[in-house]
């Protein structure tokens, strides 16, 4: 109680989940990803891929599919057959959904973080989604490309880890465009 009581006091948003809310709804935390995906063709086919929605940005893929009860890696080294085939698959499929060329596509959008949950993607992987996002949203790229910039996150106490977008929070910001 004790714990419980010092981080109501002192860190009540990050206490509670970081949670994102939409008219006082909570509607996503900040610290999990999620998938940005269409309607299952068929929901009760528990075995249909999901496919992508081209109004949002994509987050990086999940080894558990963003289920905070699976999270975790894949396990597999960079030398395993099965993932050089899976990356290479992934990096087909994103740069024929964002129409750029595979060389271009960021090592973020075709691996999964070690936790599988992680929100945050580069500001190459997010900038690379700008005129996929743009034309399905009917809006102007350069509107699109300052929402990324303003959701630009710096590295913590300016030089650990690298720069990042969390995709849950960039997402909500596009949904309050429309």
């Amino acid at each position: 109680m004790l714990v419980t009581g010092i981080a109501q006091a002192g860190l009540p948003h990050q206490a509670n989940g970081s949670l994102l809310t939409t008219d006082g709804t909570p509607v996503a935390s900040r610290l999990i990803g999620q998938n940005f995906a269409l309607p299952k063709r068929n929901p009760s086919d528990a075995q249909e891929p999901l496919r992508p929605d081209p109004k949002w940005f994509q987050p990086r893929p999940s080894a558990g599919g963003y289920d905070p009860m699976n999270s975790g890696a894949s396990n597999l080294g960079p030398n395993n057959t099965d993932l050089i085939r899976t990356v290479r698959i992934r990096r087909a499929a994103v740069a024929a959904f964002d129409g750029v060329p595979p060389a271009s596509v960021p090592a973020d959008a075709v691996t999964a973080s070690g936790s599988g949950l992680d929100p945050a993607i580069s500001p190459a992987y997010a900038y690379e989604q700008v005129d996929r996002v743009a034309k399905a949203r009917h809006l102007a790229p350069a509107e699109v490309k300052a929402l990324v910039a303003h959701h630009v996150q710096g590295r913590v106490l300016g030089f650990l880890g690298q720069r990042s977008v969390n995709v849950v929070e960039l997402n909500h910001a596009l949904a309050s465009l429309m």
